[in-house]
């Protein structure tokens, strides 16, 4: 089930290097800082960015990656495709800021694999509904609707969060103060959980007590 289809080939991110995609990301960056700040972790961080000298704007956290994707994969922190080098269960929490090629590459489901359970996943996408689209269109850039995302990240038990849909970035002017209804904003982002069900305690062993002396029946 294919949700964001990003053209194969992987230079389509290139329009975040243009005034267009970096006005958008510029206002994303606030929200990956407070990601950062409320989610300290003992395990790394991951950051899938989709242009190279993101970690220049926002700092990580000691011991995170950050990878950006190549038409061969990944680069950054480390060069590698999928699966992802990583153990399972080895990340905090992780930050997938429009690098999803599409629902079969696989990607999402790395993602499940190497969070804890307990470790937060962060999920920025273009918003399809937005007048910002006519800026990214002609890029090959293409995306689904937010709904697909959501069923996607409850099929591999990921649970939403309070705030599961935000949505952010300008509504068609790249500079100065975007006036106009939230859901019309460039972005959305979704965030969920990685929860995993409590072992059911086994049930407590009846006993009967009996008076000193007395002989059961």
């Amino acid at each position: 089930m294919p949700v964001l289809q990003i053209s194969r080939q992987p230079e389509a991110l290139d329009w975040f290097t243009t005034p267009a995609g970096q006005s958008l990301l510029d206002a994303e960056w606030p929200l990956v800082r407070a990601a950062f700040a409320a989610r300290p972790a003992p395990q790394p961080w991951l950051w899938l960015a989709p242009v190279a000298g993101t970690e220049r704007q926002v700092e990580p956290p000691p011991r995170s990656l950050v990878l950006q994707r190549r038409q061969d994969g990944y680069a950054g922190s480390l060069r590698c495709g999928l699966p992802l080098p990583l153990p399972n269960e080895s990340i905090g929490n992780l930050i997938v800021q429009h690098v999803l090629q599409d629902g079969d590459d696989g990607l999402l489901e790395e993602c499940e694999r190497v969070l804890v359970p307990g470790g937060r996943l962060w999920l920025f996408t273009l918003n399809v509904c937005s007048p910002y689209r006519a800026r990214w269109q002609q890029a090959g850039l293409v995306v689904g609707g937010v709904s697909a995302w959501q069923r996607r990240l409850r099929d591999l038990g990921l649970q939403p969060c309070a705030a599961e849909l935000r949505h952010v970035g300008p509504v068609w002017r790249m500079t100065g103060r975007s006036h106009g209804p939230g859901l019309l904003r460039a972005a959305c982002l979704l965030e969920s959980e990685k929860r995993t069900s409590a072992l059911i305690p086994p049930a407590p062993v009846k006993r009967q007590w009996h008076p000193a002396g007395a002989a059961p029946a």
